[in-house]
């Protein structure tokens, strides 16, 4: 299976000429003014451009050299557009992607027929894409491009998903069940399906994705705010501490220029992690996109990061698929042959992969020549009412014509039944029970009127490395739960296998629900994956609520993250994605600031030295000039974004170890690192400005 290749070059030439444009139309104020730490820069720029404006014309000599006047201010216009271009590049990339999403969304012709009371009208209206509204109904057949999102009412269809999900290996949708969700832009391959639309012009899967990667929809995250805030708070003390310097330079006899209380200043203000803010934001929701997920504000992108439980289906998640049945086990005195009849009839009605595999093995199990084949298969079933599986019963079954019940389902839900009836439990059929849930199988147990004729045995196989995949969730922190609609015994045996730390058995919808609810409760945060109406409410209760784009439409709104490639496995990857987001910021914040220090004793030193010459021993640089050790800070302030950008666009490499040794690990590369680093650059641009000073 070939996926396509989302990932785009970093400095692709076109986005790069794409970003440099829009670095300078950023710097319009009023779109400045969103990122304070920026905006101030730009004043000091403006500044320093009315200073070299002034000097020029009235060769004013009391604020410095000309030439290094119009430096200071070149420097400084330069470390604004690399702030712009960083922010303006990550927009790009999401663009870029975008821009392939649209090539995909064509209005393209629909094949409308008219719903009637017993069914479909057999005549179709060819429409535009366009003109479809929510309800319509639309026919689509082998080779047609489906024209607009919605949920297949009838029929069966394999699908060509490649346009979104990149995967080319096709996908089967039916009717029915949590796999009858369609997207607009998408082709079939072979039968007939008739699809309702579920969504208003204009509000398609599609235009919601281009929007959101676009970065139309996107706002600043909760931390991202609180970050501009704490840097818009040392931006102010910084601008204090710059003005009292003044009354301190009067006092020392030490004439200060306005090129060096701006250059003090803006080296001081963390301008670093500043001008990578907003591009860290971006690039963790294009991050997730390129795992196929489309996260529908950066806020899920951060929450995931922060995780402290998981809730996870048994089923596809921790175990390879859908559960078989493998073995039928009548009770005393009920025939094989009479027994699989009654399984059967039990699960014509059961949409379930697990009710499906009940039939197959139904028919594998009955000899071609034997005549109860035909009455298997051939049952007279007019009149009979027909009871579907559903999450909150937990079972299935048919009425018969005759009035005898069939019912099939969960041991305890079927053993309710019968005891209510007055009826007993065969001592055989609970002990085989208690073995097939022992060995990591769930039992299902068959009744008629009430009487258990016996029990049905599914298997599941434990996906193949899903036990590291936990262990390194709990080197993280994060809780995993495993959900099931298995028995306790089942639910135990498993978990444990699989290592997971806690599990829910016998789960209702509900049960999820109240699970989410009591966790949040205690302060922590919960994120789940699902795909069915019933799993509709607790992904809008959860934290992060992960929906599959072969969900219904109901899972895909509740969610606030969409897993185009409909793996079950994706939220540990989420998971991991977000943590990648907060490390990177967190990580760039601490060298930025680390930054600090050693601009400060470049700088420093350079204003007072003459007329204090004690402050010589601050001079640990043992910099040229004063005005050579401004410009290599100011120079290393201006060179260090461009530098950073593939690291904040990239992200910092995720390892799961714990938070304290991960607080360690960045204090002491990016910490230690902000702090040498600049000593080393700014000596660097010292010595090679000393060739030309």
């Amino acid at each position: 299976m070939k996926q396509r290749k989302r990932s785009i070059k970093l400095f692709d030439p076109a986005l790069t000429g794409t970003a440099i444009q829009q670095s300078f139309i950023k710097l319009n104020p009023a779109l400045m003014i969103k990122n304070p730490v920026m905006f101030t820069v730009e004043i000091g720029t403006a500044v320093m451009l009315v200073v070299s404006a002034w000097q020029a014309v009235t060769g004013d000599t009391t604020q410095g050299a000309l030439w290094y006047n119009i430096t200071i201010f070149a420097i400084l216009f330069i470390t604004v557009l690399f702030a712009n271009f960083a922010e303006a590049l990550a927009e790009a990339r999401g663009k870029a992607q975008a821009e392939s999403l649209r090539k995909t969304r064509e209005d393209t012709p629909a094949k409308k027929i008219t719903a009637t009371g017993n069914g479909f009208s057999k005549e179709t209206t060819v429409v535009a894409s366009s003109t479809l509204k929510l309800g319509d109904h639309f026919v689509c057949e082998a080779g047609d491009i489906i024209p607009m999102d919605g949920e297949i009412v009838k029929g069966i269809a394999t699908i060509d998903e490649s346009a979104i999900t990149g995967e080319s290996a096709p996908v089967i949708r039916e009717a029915g069940g949590d796999k009858s969700s369609v997207t607009g832009g998408t082709k079939i391959l072979s039968d007939r399906i008739i699809v309702k639309v579920t969504t208003a012009p204009g509000e398609s899967f599609l235009d919601k994705m281009i929007a959101l990667v676009e970065g139309a929809s996107r706002q600043k995250t909760p931390n991202e705010i609180a970050l501009t805030i704490l840097l818009a708070a040392f931006t102010l003390i910084f601008i204090i501490v710059c003005v009292t310097l003044k009354p301190f330079a009067d006092y020392a006899n030490t004439p200060i220029t306005i090129a060096a209380f701006i250059s003090l200043f803006v080296c001081l203000i963390p301008t670093t992690i500043g001008g990578l803010l907003s591009a860290i934001g971006i690039a963790g929701m294009d991050r997730a996109l390129r795992a196929n997920v489309i996260a529908k504000s950066g806020k899920a992108v951060e929450t995931a990061g922060d995780i402290d439980v998981l809730l996870l289906d048994k089923t596809g998640t921790i175990t390879i698929g859908n559960r078989k049945a493998t073995n039928f086990y009548p009770a005393n005195g009920v025939s094989n042959k009479e027994f699989i009849r009654i399984s059967a009839l039990s699960s014509m009605s059961d949409d379930t992969p697990e009710g499906k595999s009940i039939i197959e093995l139904a028919k594998s199990n009955i000899e071609k020549s034997d005549t109860s084949k035909v009455i298997l298969f051939s049952e007279d079933l007019s009149g009979a009412r027909f009871i579907k599986f559903t999450a909150e019963t937990r079972s299935s079954g048919v009425t018969m014509a005759n009035g005898t019940r069939i019912r099939k389902g969960a041991f305890d839900a079927i053993r309710n039944m019968t005891v209510k009836a007055g009826n007993t439990v065969p001592a055989e059929t609970e002990e085989k029970v208690k073995l097939i849930a022992g060995n990591g199988g769930t039992p299902l147990v068959v009744a008629v009127d009430d009487e258990i004729k016996g029990v049905i045995e599914l298997q599941d196989i434990i996906k193949p490395g899903i036990q590291e995949r936990f262990e390194r969730l709990r080197k993280m922190g994060v809780k995993t739960v495993m959900v099931t609609g298995d028995n306790p015994l089942t639910a135990k045996y498993i978990a444990n296998v699989a290592g997971v730390d806690d599990f829910i058995a016998e789960a209702k919808p509900e049960d999820k629900m109240n699970y989410i609810r009591q966790e949040q409760s205690s302060g922590k945060l919960v994120a789940m994956m699902g795909d069915g109406t019933n799993d509709a409410p607790a992904l809008a209760q959860a934290d992060v609520g992960v929906s599959m784009n072969s969900g219904t439409q109901a899972a895909k709104e509740a969610g606030n993250m969409i897993d185009l490639d409909n793996d079950p496995t994706k939220l540990i990857e989420v998971v991991e994605i977000g943590k990648q987001l907060l490390i990177t910021r967190g990580t760039l914040t601490t060298f930025s600031i680390a930054n600090d220090v050693a601009k400060y004793f470049a700088i420093v030193p350079a204003l007072f030295i003459a007329s204090i010459p004690a402050l010589q021993s601050l001079n640990i640089m043992n910099l040229k000039s004063p005005e050579s050790a401004i410009l290599s800070a100011v120079i290393f302030n201006a060179i260090i974004i461009p530098m950073l950008i593939p690291l904040a666009l990239k992200g910092v490499a995720y390892k799961p170890i714990g938070a304290s040794a991960l607080l360690r690990r960045n204090l002491l590369i990016y910490g230690l690192g902000g702090i040498i680093a600049p000593f080393i650059g700014i000596k660097l641009i010292d010595m090679l400005l000393g060739v030309f000073m």
